[in-house]
């Protein structure tokens, strides 16, 4: 078998007839890139924050606000405030009507946009524990943003035009989905490798920062992360570039655009999307360890930073195998059943690992265990919620004669941003809790690692088990789908 014809069958796509793999591939290339971008901004910019800039420092406040707590409040308020922008984007892609197509041209018109305001975001001259500096990244950030979102939602509405056979599409979101967890976990893994080893000289033989060089470090940290941003800015653009170039809009709309306001009536005729969103906001903490919180326990509590590389790389093993099996586990159970199933085990595993702990070797190796499985619901996850999409989108064709890609997918996007503003104020509000303090004096960096791990580990049980109820209620499976999409194409071809 030669290459061409592997990757007609890794897609689900023919020779000749339709979406072909070149464009599969374009298109995760475009994803890959992306996640750069997103990563290193949603893991990394709160702690450029608390720890490079000092704002986790205790002596600093933002008005009235601890400066650990005011860099959580913005964490939370930025990304609500930017997700509840997706439905506008939303509607604003199914509006657009261009010569490329109604996605596509977003990753043309932003890539450029969204790497300048990355690289000032890491702005390595901003003065630490400033409160004009704290406006000034306040302000930076929301424009981030704004100009991610206006590639982002686009971004994921391009696979429902690219096709609207479920399973050829569920087959390239597997693979676009897995890709772009390789690119958030290569910078999630080495960026604290490299920060950690540019830092190394600065601390003692226990791994803490030596007090005399607290200053020095944090300057050294600002350095990094800003030289960080400028080298994954510069791989990331021409993915986005060529994601544009190489894929080609099939299913699209050419009628009257739809106003902002129809596109929301559409969305609530659509329940089985929303059973979705309720569904993923609910989930919004079950990641919370790979997000910052989880580079704050391995900093203060573990003393070695280096080691949330370590935490993110036991995820990969088993979200790889689950992202893989996707297609095969949806045609025997059901994405519905398959999506309930293992986050209620994902739940049961992150219980165990609460009542382990984590402060002797042997309750460590438990809990690297443990995230290995909790690869799993993150893999599946990762991938199914962007298929059922999809899906959803030929059952608002089917209901109301309106495809809606644009608003469809503006939830997906609107469901991601909610993991990543709970993730970040869960991380920097347990940071605050647990009395981490980058600049103490005595040497004495965290008050309370328990109450830190209690908070990242309940966090996650809770957003497990909530976030699997709302889909007993979800109806749309494989084979009405297929019957809804044959119903749209004699409808049509009336």
């Amino acid at each position: 078998m030669d290459i061409q014809s592997m990757l007609h069958k890794l897609f689900g796509t023919k020779p000749g007839d339709g979406v072909q793999p070149k464009e599969a591939i374009a298109y995760s290339v475009a994803g890959f890139g992306q996640n750069f971008i997103c990563t290193i901004i949603g893991s990394y910019l709160t702690i450029f924050m608390t720890d490079a800039l000092l704002f986790g420092a205790d002596d600093v406040k933002i008005g009235a606000v601890k400066g650990s707590m005011a860099v959580a409040f913005l964490m939370l308020g930025t990304r609500i405030f930017d997700a509840f922008n997706d439905p506008i984007m939303g509607s604003i892609v199914d509006r657009t009507r261009t010569k490329w197509g109604k996605c596509r041209p977003y990753l043309k018109w932003m890539a450029i946009p969204i790497g300048i305001t990355t690289i000032i975001c890491f702005c390595p001259f901003f003065q630490a524990k400033s409160i004009k500096t704290f406006v000034i990244i306040a302000v930076v950030y929301v424009i981030w943003s704004v100009v991610y979102t206006i590639a982002d939602v686009p971004y994921w509405g391009l696979s429902t035009c690219l096709t609207n056979n479920t399973e050829t599409r569920g087959n390239i979101l597997t693979v676009a989905r897995l890709v772009c967890i390789i690119g958030a976990g290569a910078v999630t893994v080495i960026v604290p490798i490299i920060t950690s080893a540019v830092t190394a000289k600065y601390k003692g033989e226990d791994g803490l920062v030596l007090t005399q060089y607290i200053d020095a470090n944090a300057n050294t940290l600002k350095w990094t992360y800003f030289i960080c941003a400028v080298v994954l800015v510069a791989a990331a653009m021409p993915m986005f570039f060529y994601g544009f170039k190489n894929t080609k809009e099939r299913f699209t709309t050419t009628d009257n655009p739809p106003s902002l306001g129809h596109n929301l009536k559409l969305l609530f005729k659509n329940k089985e999307l929303l059973l979705i969103v309720i569904s993923g906001i609910l989930g919004g903490a079950r990641m919370v360890y790979t997000y910052t919180g989880g580079l704050y326990f391995a900093k203060y509590v573990l003393n070695n930073e280096g080691l949330y590389s370590l935490i993110t790389l036991l995820v990969v093993p088993g979200g790889a195998v689950a992202s893989i099996l996707v297609p095969l586990l949806s045609k025997k159970f059901t994405k519905k059943y398959t999506y309930i199933f293992v986050h209620l085990f994902g739940g049961l595993v992150m219980l165990i690992m609460y009542f382990v702990g984590y402060d002797a070797p042997w309750k460590l190796v438990v809990c690297a265990v443990g995230l290995v499985l909790l690869g799993i619901p993150q893999g599946i996850n990762n991938i199914m919620t962007y298929a059922m999409i999809g899906d959803t989108v030929d059952y608002l064709e089917w209901k109301t004669g309106e495809r809606g890609e644009g608003i469809c997918f503006a939830m997906q996007t609107l469901i991601n941003k909610i993991g990543m503003a709970v993730g970040a104020f869960i991380g920097v509000f347990s940071y605050s809790w647990a009395g981490i303090n980058p600049a103490a004096q005595d040497g004495v960096y965290i008050q309370n690692p328990t109450l830190l791990w209690n908070l990242l580990v309940l966090s996650g049980v809770i957003s497990m088990f909530a976030c699997a109820v709302p889909m007993f209620f979800y109806t749309l499976t494989e084979k009405r789908q297929k019957e809804m999409v044959a119903e749209i194409e004699a409808r049509n071809a009336k």
